[in-house]
């Protein structure tokens, strides 16, 4: 037995040759032009490049994830959120990046459940690197508004309040 572990391959197989003889192995010479390939991967989208939603979502996404991150910094450098800004609009952007990284998780997780993988990449993969930002994001907030509750005993709330810019 453990002479045949050892043994060279040579000698536990039949020599090939492409000679005549009766106990020889005969190869067949096959022409270049007569092998044929064929894709059969689909594209995402089906073909005709990301639907709205899916470019919604990765201009939302990139968009949303800079401004959260810029929102959990002043939070935890200052202990308030974004300023409200011209008319609201500093304050309005948050808020709504926030609800867009919501969304952009809770379509993540109906994706897994219902398919076993998370979304499509997209073009360029900009669908999946927004998804993974997202993910990021939400393990941003989780950290900082945990860091927030403990250092002041609560996290500020989603309006401005006379102690931030009274």
């Amino acid at each position: 037995m453990m002479q045949l572990l050892v043994s060279p391959c040579h000698r536990l197989l039949p020599p090939i040759t492409s000679s005549n003889a009766p106990n020889s192995v005969k190869f067949r010479h096959h022409h270049p032009s007569l092998l044929k390939v064929h894709a059969m991967a689909k594209e995402t989208g089906e073909g005709s490049g990301a639907t709205a939603i899916e470019v919604a979502a990765i201009v939302g996404g990139l968009v949303s994830t800079p401004v959260i991150g810029w929102s959990l910094y002043t939070l935890k450098t200052t202990g308030c959120g974004l300023p409200p800004g011209p008319g609201g609009s500093i304050g309005a952007l948050e808020g709504v990046s926030y609800l867009v990284v919501v969304g952009l998780l809770a379509w993540s997780l109906y994706t897994k459940t219902k398919t076993g993988s998370g979304l499509p990449n997209g073009p360029f993969g900009l669908l999946g690197a927004v998804e993974g930002l997202s993910y990021l994001s939400l393990l941003a907030i989780i950290v900082v508004f945990g860091l927030q509750f403990l250092d002041q005993g609560s996290i500020p709330g989603p309006l401005p309040s006379g102690q931030c810019f009274g």
